[in-house]
Formats: structure tokens, C-alpha cells, sequence
């Protein structure tokens, strides 16, 4: 096809000069690839070389605490990515003495690697012909085919796999990687493309159309779900007291502030802080904020207090000289919530 050769011709000459672009090392792309869902490059890089200066191979990732683990990935979000990426080294580890596998079907068999993540490791690690369909390649196709159909249908991320791999070049990492920095830098989301920057536009159906900003059609996401929570940052001595949420769900294995569901009024949060064995020391500060989740909202009705007592023990005492991974920072910092 045409646009093959015009997206090769392209690439070398206009990509990103991203760090994980400058190896063929497996783990690497395979923890960017993870890495990189749903978060900006720019957000991306100081992690990605942090990690791996910690964490340089997938023996140490699958030897690695959970918490620090967690610690690792602090700020990045969807923490389930990164108990997947430990759980799939343990199996690398186990089953292929800690070599990534090279092929697109063994790597989907690991949790957490999909259809894009496999493909992307195996056509940029180990050449296999194989295509890695993310959301900027999903978007390009439908405006270079002028293809009105909905791209969040299954269904349309495999026939445009199909497509993909009937025309895969002899380099399918580049051609991958040209597809998506293609996406990501000219054919952007949210507005109308670069149409006059782009490699592609003699041969684009939807900028012939005219169609090429209103694709691609997507079935608008359901609004976030909103719950009330009320937060307690207590501390003891200016040292924060924390919990630790359950291994499972929402945020599992994060430490957190203790809350509950439901906007307390005053004198609840104060009988909260008494049936659990603490004390004010002076006056329960009363604040709001707000923390968005993929699909949950909280508002947040934040009381913050030095506290003593007998209950204190119950709470892990972070004072300074600990790194742990903290769900969310509320009042953590400072109290100016």
C-alpha cells in the first residue's frame, strides 16, 4: 500500500526522541508500552528512567517489595499495571528462565499485556510482523480509510488489525512506531489534524471527504460516578497517620488517610476521632477537595487535626524517614487543601 511507504519515508526524520525509542531491549519497550497507557509521554520519562535504574531487568522487577514497587510507580496511576507487571516477571522468571518471550502469542498469555502491549514488544524487540493497535493508530486508520465506524467496538480494532498485518513492511517496529508518532504528533485527537503536515495527506480519504476532524466516531464514555467521602489527615507529632487500603480494588496495597463514606458534619467527625481512641489537639480543621478517578469522582470533606491517644497505634506513623506509597496525598504536603 501506498501509505506504507510514505510513513516509513516519514518517520526517521520527524519521531520524538523518546528513551525507550533507543533500544531493542524487551523489557524496556515492554515497561514504557505499560507505562504509557493512559499517561502523557512527557509525565512518562522521569519514571521510565527511574525504574529502570532501579529495576533493570525482569529478575529484579519480579524480586522487587511490593511497596516499593508502589513507591516506583507513585503518581502515575492504575496501580493494577504495575502488581501485572510484577506478577508477569515472576512468570518470565518461572517459565522462560527471565527472558521475555519473542513471540506476539506467548506474550499474550502474561498478565497485563493485551493485544497492543504483545505487539508492540514483539514487532519492536524481535521483529515479528505483527501490528500494535493503540488508540492513535485506531484514529489515523479511520480517518485515512474515511471509516465512520466506532472505534471503541471490538470488532473495528481487529478488522483494522487484520489490515495492518496484510500490509506490514519488513520493519514492523518502525512501521508501529511510525503509525503512532503519527497519531500522537499530526494526527491528533481532540480538534481538527495537521492535515498540511502530514506524510499521508495525498492519500487520505477523510481530508479528501472533508470528514478527516469529525473522525473518529466514538461512543461517548458514561459520566464518572460521584461519591461523597469524608478524609481524616491526622497527625501525631506533624507525622502523618495512615492505612493501608486492601491488596484488592480501588488503589489495593496503597497507603491512605483514613475516611469514610459521607460528608460528616463536625461534631461526627469528632465522635469518629473519640470511638477510635483519639484526642484533638486544639481545633479540627474542616477543608474540601476533590480527587478524580477513571471512573469515580470524590468530593472530599477533609478534617485535619493533631491528634493523641490510645488509637494512634492502630494507624502507620509515616514520619519522614519512610517511603511508602500513598493513595492520595491530601493534606500530606501541607494542610492548605
Amino acid at each position: 500500500m501506498e501509505y506504507v511507504d510514505l510513513l516509513m519515508n516519514w518517520y526517521p526524520g520527524h519521531h520524538r526522541d523518546l528513551p525507550w525509542r533507543n533500544t531493542r531491549d524487551p523489557y524496556a519497550i515492554w515497561v514504557s508500552e505499560i507505562m504509557l497507557q493512559q499517561t502523557r509521554v512527557a509525565a512518562v520519562i522521569p519514571y521510565y528512567e527511574r525504574f529502570l535504574k532501579e529495576l533493570p531487568d525482569v529478575s529484579a522487577l519480579a524480586a522487587v517489595s511490593d511497596d516499593r514497587l508502589l513507591l516506583l510507580w507513585q503518581g502515575l496511576g492504575y496501580y493494577s499495571r504495575a502488581k501485572n507487571l510484577k506478577k508477569a516477571a515472576g512468570i518470565v522468571c518461572e517459565r522462560f528462565s527471565g527472558r521475555m518471550p519473542d513471540r506476539y502469542e506467548t506474550l499474550l498469555t502474561l498478565p497485563g499485556i493485551g493485544s497492543y502491549t504483545a505487539g508492540a514488544i514483539a514487532s519492536i524487540a524481535y521483529g515479528e510482523r505483527v501490528p500494535a493497535v493503540d488508540g492513535n493508530v485506531l484514529r489515523v486508520y479511520a480517518r485515512l480509510t474515511n471509516d465512520p465506524s466506532d472505534v471503541a467496538d471490538p470488532k473495528v480494532k481487529t478488522r483494522v488489525f487484520d489490515a495492518l498485518s496484510a500490509v506490514m513492511p519488513n520493519d514492523p517496529g518502525m512501521f508501529n512506531q511510525a503509525f503512532m508518532e503519527l497519531g500522537a504528533t499530526v494526527c491528533v485527537p481532540n480538534g481538527q489534524p495537521l492535515c498540511g503536515d502530514c506524510p499521508l495527506k495525498d492519500v487520505c480519504k477523510a481530508r479528501a471527504a472533508g470528514t478527516a476532524g469529525l473522525l473518529p466516531n466514538k461512543v461517548p464514555k458514561k459520566p464518572r460516578t460521584i461519591e461523597d467521602r469524608t478524609v481524616f489527615a491526622l497527625y501525631e507529632w506533624g507525622a502523618p497517620l495512615l492505612l493501608k487500603r486492601p491488596d484488592k480494588g480501588l488503589l489495593g496495597g496503597l497507603y491512605e488517610l483514613p475516611n469514610v463514606p459521607g460528608m460528616l458534619s463536625t461534631a461526627e467527625a469528632a465522635a469518629w476521632l473519640t470511638a477510635r481512641g483519639l484526642h484533638p489537639l486544639g481545633d479540627l480543621m474542616r477543608y474540601t477537595a476533590k480527587h478524580v478517578f477513571t471512573h469515580i469522582e470524590w468530593h472530599m470533606r477533609v478534617y485535619a487535626a493533631d491528634v493523641a491517644g490510645e488509637g494512634v497505634k492502630d494507624f502507620i506513623r509515616s514520619d519522614g524517614s519512610q517511603s511508602i506509597p500513598t493513595a492520595f496525598a491530601v493534606c500530606l504536603a501541607d494542610r492548605s487543601v
